[in-house]
């Protein structure tokens, strides 16, 4: 009989509603926010801004899903998208961009993977 394969579902990382942080926020995994963040966030794989999520800071990240607020640097090393109930309010380093109808964005643009390449982040945080 075969035993069976226990595999480690991937970490995602959630600041709810309601709740503020006020520092770095380092993260090797995914990272959803819902709540308020003061500071700079380094995650190893994507940002999910929520509509209720506000960011105050520069953040670097693998992949970004943007429906909240975001004052700050973006560097994604693939896809950043902003929907459509997206504002961004700084400058903008990545792979490839989408942004729906409605988002709103304020800043400058430069897709250069090498670039944001360069931003990368240590996915092993929770490792260490």
């Amino acid at each position: 009989m075969a035993k069976p394969v226990i595999t480690e579902a991937p970490a995602v990382n959630i600041i709810g509603p309601n709740t503020i942080i006020e520092g770095t926020v380092k993260c090797g995994g995914d990272i959803r926010i819902e709540g308020t963040v003061k500071g700079a966030i380094e995650c190893g794989g994507k940002i999910v801004l929520g509509e209720t999520g506000i960011i105050e800071g520069d953040i670097v990240c693998r992949n970004g899903d943007f429906s909240g607020q975001l004052k700050g640097q973006v560097k994604a090393t693939d896809l950043l998208a902003l929907k459509s109930s997206a504002k961004l309010e700084g400058d903008i380093i990545c792979g490839k961009l989408a942004i729906e109808p409605g988002a709103r964005f304020s800043g400058n643009c430069s897709m250069d993977p090498g670039k944001a390449e360069a931003a990368t982040v240590d996915q092993n945080y929770d490792k260490k």
